[in-house]
């Protein structure tokens, strides 16, 4: 069974004042409430994407300090590659060096020498 309100309500005006007061509390403080959720919700998305951008950038600045430990390794390498070659081109002008290779690895003998081959240390058996 339904229950009846047996209380009648006052249309007084002072209750009529009290009534729209209390519905513009209610209301701005739905309005409050939404701001916040509102401005929370930038607050996290804007913390989102600035993390992510973070993140990104750590990784790319990781990669670049990879790229140049690599690159650096390969200058260096490069630098002794220069030297060696550098120092190969003065002992090819050098006539001198030139004769002893001739001698040595194509058996470039002068007048009146004689070649002997001997072998190798390291035996096969």
């Amino acid at each position: 069974m339904a229950k009846y309100n047996k209380v009648s309500r006052i249309n007084e005006p002072y209750i009529e004042e009290q009534n729209v007061s209390h519905r513009r509390q209610v209301a701005k403080k739905k309005r409050l409430v939404r701001r916040l959720f509102l401005f929370a919700l930038v607050a996290i998305t804007i913390t989102v994407f600035i993390t992510i951008y973070h993140i990104n950038q750590r990784i790319t600045h990781k990669e670049m300090v990879e790229q140049y430990d690599q690159k650096t390794e390969q200058l260096v390498q490069l630098q002794t590659e220069e030297k060696q070659l550098i120092e190969e081109i003065n002992l090819l002008n050098d006539e001198e060096y030139l004769l002893q290779l001739a001698k040595t690895n194509y058996f470039f003998t002068e007048e009146g020498e004689i070649v002997f081959k001997l072998p190798e240390d390291n035996a096969s058996y």
